[in-house]
């Protein structure tokens, strides 16, 4: 697997995300319904990534984004800067004084608990960054002269409206052009294409966007419902996964799409809100790779747990290039982040690698 990283000393950024940084408002242990406060988190399923890479990995990011230009995106702003990212590639984007012109994306979530899933209730129509076009960032100026080692994005920004999917084709194009490699998510939410076409429109964007992709990430109903792929005779449980059937589906995958050098995806099964079965595989060079398992992993807050995978995998990839390490990687920082609350990691790197080699939970003093 030859990934052709460029060189970091040629590059201004290890990694940079493109898509919506959104205001999060926890209710903690109570529900969004009763709530008479909230905890203020960031969060958005490309930022998680790119913030992962830096806090708990080290390396030098940026966020590609839009806010409006008001008190609320300046919170956002600081939020971002608290993690580590870089913001000069954020675009302030003029609004009115109640968001007419444009807001800024804020997502209501509850964690679940037990036989209680975890709710999401997002406010983010006409955003300044589903409003963004490719005009509104210079591409060629970000790859091209800055340098960037890596782009990662995903489904949930490409289908926040029809500009958004067109600016995510211009960014991976450009992208490609100065030889960065490119990192996709899938994600699909069926509720967030509705509006713009539904899994037709999900499909032609994401076949479109697949021709530039170099890893890309998804579960099995994202590579059906995005990408028209499918895993015969597989079986429910990580116990029983059909390991041949996912790799006869990403063999299909790649022959399609031949520039895929990785395809990855977490595994999950949901026993309650806060105990799951946990795991994850790799694709790369016609092997399939399986991370350690985690079985009846105590879950505090499960929402960015497959954002966290991703950087782990990434972070791996660009270190090692040996997709078994990256896999196992993504696996172990996905388990971690999820035993903590809000979006975005709190882990470090060496918890993740503590993990990998078999730490166990005993007190540390």
């Amino acid at each position: 697997m030859q990934l052709n990283l460029k060189d970091r000393k040629e590059c201004t950024f290890d990694a940079v995300s493109l898509g919506e940084v959104m205001l999060r408002l926890d209710p903690g242990e109570g529900r969004i319904k009763t709530a008479r406060s909230f905890k203020a988190w960031e969060g958005g399923g490309e930022y998680n990534v790119i913030r992962g890479l830096r806090r708990c990995f080290g390396m030098k990011t940026a966020v590609i984004t839009a806010f409006a230009d008001n008190e609320v995106g300046k919170l956002m702003e600081d939020f971002i800067l608290q993690g580590g990212v870089d913001t000069s590639l954020i675009n302030w984007m003029k609004t009115d004084g109640i968001g007419r012109v444009c807001r800024n994306g804020i997502n209501f979530t509850e964690r679940g608990f037990g036989i209680r899933g975890a709710l999401g209730c997002s406010d983010r129509a006409n955003t300044a960054i589903s409003k963004a076009t490719a005009k509104d960032f210079d591409f060629d100026y970000i790859f091209g002269e800055l340098g960037v080692r890596w782009l990662h994005t995903g489904g949930i920004y490409a289908a926040l409206s029809e500009t958004s999917a067109n600016t995510v084709v211009e960014a991976i194009k450009t992208a490609k052009k100065y030889g960065t490699v490119i990192s996709y998510d899938l994600n699909y939410r069926p509720s967030m294409w509705s509006a713009i076409g539904g899994q037709a429109k999900a499909q032609e964007v994401n076949k479109e966007i697949a021709k530039y992709v170099d890893v890309m990430i998804g579960n099995e109903e994202d590579f059906t419902a995005c990408l028209g792929f499918e895993v015969e005779g597989n079986d429910e449980g990580l116990k029983e996964l059909n390991l041949e059937g996912y790799k006869k589906m990403i063999n299909e995958a790649a022959k399609t799409y031949p520039n895929f050098k990785v395809v990855a995806t977490t595994l999950r099964t949901v026993r309650t809100a806060t105990v799951n079965d946990w795991s994850a595989i790799c694709w790369a060079d016609g092997e399939i790779y399986k991370a350690a398992q985690y079985d009846k992993l105590e879950i505090m807050d499960r929402v960015g747990g497959g954002d966290s995978f991703a950087s782990g995998l990434i972070y791996g990839l660009m270190t090692t290039e040996d997709p078994e390490k990256a896999v196992n990687y993504g696996a172990a920082h996905g388990a971690l982040a999820m035993t903590t609350p809000g979006d975005t990691t709190m882990a470090s790197l060496k918890e993740v690698e503590g993990i990998m080699s078999g730490s166990g939970a005993r007190v540390k003093r």
